[in-house]
Order: C-alpha cells, then structure tokens, then sequence
C-alpha cells in the first residue's frame, strides 16, 4: 500500500516496520528473548492497531532474534487489526477459536524457558495464565518501550504540532465559550464541540475550574455558575490522528484580576518561562523542574505549586518523561513533554500555564503558541 493510500489513523508501514525492528533490537540488548505486547498504546505504537484487550487474548509476540513477529488474535476480532499495519508488514497471524487455548499458542511461539517481557497494559486476567505457560514470569516491558516512545520521529513531531495548533484554536475561542452566567459544566460542553470542531477526533479531558475550584489541579467540571471575578483554569486536550494529543492550559479572569491574583499570576509566568528556558538536550529532567520550582520557592510560592512541572505525552496523555524533582534522565531531541507549573490557594483561586514542547539541538519547539498572561474576558 502506497503512503498516499494509509489510513489517516495511522502512519505508513515502514514507520511500523522501523519500530518493530528497534524493539527486537532494544529488547536483545536487555537480555530478552520476546517481548509480549497486548492491547494499548504501545500496540498502536508498534502495529497502529487500536483493536481493545477483552477476556479474548490478543498479543503481539516480537521475538528478539530478529525472526517475524507473530499477531495471536481471536478469530472474531480479526476486524480489529483492519485498520492496522498488520497486513502490510512480514508478520504472521495466528487466529484462535473458542476452546483453544492462546496462552499455551503464545508460549509455543518462544523457546523453553523464554525470558520474556510484557506491556504494562497487559491486565492479570492474561498475565497469570501467560506466566502459568511460560513456567515463569515475565518482567515489565518498561524500560525497552520507554526508549521507544519517549523519543518521538519526525512523523509524530508533526501530529504534535498540528495537535498543538488544534488545541490553541479552542483556547483562541474562550471568549465565546467562558461566559459568565454559565455552569462549569455548560462551558465544558461547549469547549468540547469547539475540540472536535477544531480538527479533534474528540475531547479526552476537560477541566474547568471557576474560583474556589481552580485551587483543585484534577477538578474537572461542576454545577458552580462562572460568576464576574472569578479566575478560571482551562485545561483541555485531546487526540488528533494518527491518535497524538494535545494538552494545553490558560488561566482566565472574568473581569479584572485583583492586585494579588496579578502579582501571583506574574510570578507563575516568569516561572513557566524560566522552565521553557531551561530544556535543552543533555539537561536531567529534574532540572527543568527546579527551574520554574525555585521562582515560585523564591517568591513565597514554594507551598502552593504541588506537583511536578511535566509529563511526556504522545499516544498517552501521560507518558515518560516526567519532569520532576529526582527524575536525573538526560532529556534528547525529539522528547515531547508538558511544561506546566501552578499556583493553588485552597478555597480561593488558583492558575496554571501548559505548553507541549519537543526538545532540539538548542532548546525546545513549543506546540502552543497562545498567549501566556492571564487572559482578561469581558463580563
């Protein structure tokens, strides 16, 4: 199948094919024999399959050898790979019936005694009869997808980018969608047709948090009613194809912000930019936190920034690298993450500013381009 001719749901199959090689490879260097991947991210990453993990086993067997990896399927979820890479690439399938049992079909795919590792994804109701078959258990397949995934190609970048540039067009829209009068939960809605609208394929979280409810960082919608004063948190993403996502947060006020909401808001903002600053290839993730950390630490802040200032993100909203105090992972080129540090006061207000940015050869290409400052909207 020609490039011209892939589904937009996934990328070309060379892309897959250069992937499942570097597993193989990555996996030999760890000491593996195979590495078992179930349904989930990482089995879109590598087949572009977004076929679901039922009580029927599905599992993709990548042997490090470099011999074809192997789709075991149930016969009736063969509709699941149609989308996939899976009929482009040098794999075999090997469908089952009812009354066969896939586990021991996995495990006569290995050699006696494999060592094995398997997806995070991969749930106990297939894991323990797996490791039941293999005689013994496999290890999480972490640290060879991590090297997978954390470092995304040019293809990516770009899903990135136009993810990016779909979400700044929503937030481009607030002052027609956040108005005062309406519940969180109203203005919810309305951002979510504006996500799809915007060239989503839908809207995976939507945060609203008006006053009191911006002081709560996972706070994501209510029957509270927008009222004039209030500072609001909007943080919104979703997946735009081949299923990369967005994720970006701006902080509104409805109306004029106080003298101490501006002052507060100013340092966060020197903040995210101090962290934005600081990513360049071979600086340890924990870096980049401290960056934006001891701004706010200095200005009396320290106490209300309570969590870590990123997350990688990709076919995941929430994928390595962390950007976090002790994570000492040099950050690459081509590593994608969240720049995302906040200020909450519990019962009153709070803010956050997020971009997504990729790392290059000096510095970072942020995803979002809107505006950083606190956004006043007319009441």
């Amino acid at each position: 199948m020609s490039a011209s001719r892939t589904p937009a749901s996934r990328f070309p199959s060379d892309v897959y094919e250069r992937r499942l090689a570097r597993a193989a490879a990555l996996g030999r260097d760890s000491g593996l024999d195979a590495l078992l991947i179930t349904p989930g991210p990482d089995l879109q990453y590598l087949l572009g399959s977004r076929a679901a993990s039922f009580e029927r086993l599905t599992c993709l067997v990548v042997p490090t050898t470099g011999d074809p990896a192997t789709v075991v399927v149930p016969r009736l979820e063969l509709a699941g790979l149609a989308d996939s890479a899976v009929d482009e690439l040098n794999l075999h399938v090997r469908d089952w019936v009812d009354g066969v049992d896939p586990y021991a079909l996995v495990a006569g795919l290995l050699p006696q005694s494999a060592r094995t590792a398997v997806t995070e994804a991969m749930p106990a109701l297939h894991l323990l009869p797996l490791a039941d078959r293999l005689r013994s258990l496999p290890i999480l397949a972490t640290e060879v997808v991590r090297e997978l995934r954390m470092v995304k190609d040019a293809a990516e970048i770009d899903a990135l980018r136009r993810a990016g540039s779909a979400i700044d067009r929503v937030h481009a829209r607030m002052p027609e969608l956040l108005v005062v009068g309406r519940t969180e939960a109203e203005v919810a809605d309305a951002i979510t047709a504006a996500i799809v609208e915007e060239g989503h394929t839908g809207a995976e979280f939507v945060i609203v948090g008006s006053g009191p409810h911006g002081a709560d960082p996972h706070h994501e919608v209510s029957d509270r009613v927008v009222a004039e004063g209030d500072v609001v948190v909007i943080d919104i993403g979703g997946p735009v194809e081949p299923g990369y996502n967005s994720d970006s947060t701006r902080t509104y006020s409805m109306g004029e912000p106080s003298a101490d909401v501006a002052q507060h808001y100013a340092v966060l903002e020197r903040a995210q930019q101090a962290a934005l600053d600081a990513v360049r290839p071979g600086v340890a993730a924990e870096t980049v936190d401290a960056a934006a950390r001891d701004i706010l630490v200095d200005a009396g802040l320290g106490d209300a920034f309570v969590h870590r200032t990123g997350h990688g993100i990709g076919l995941s909203v929430h994928e390595e690298p962390y950007i976090v105090r002790g994570n000492t992972i040099p950050l690459a080129v081509g590593m994608a993450f969240s720049i995302e540090p906040g200020i909450y006061f519990r019962g009153e207000w709070g803010a956050r500013i997020e971009d997504i940015v990729v790392v290059t050869e000096d510095g970072c290409e942020p995803m979002n381009l809107r505006p950083h400052s606190l956004t006043v909207l007319p009441v």
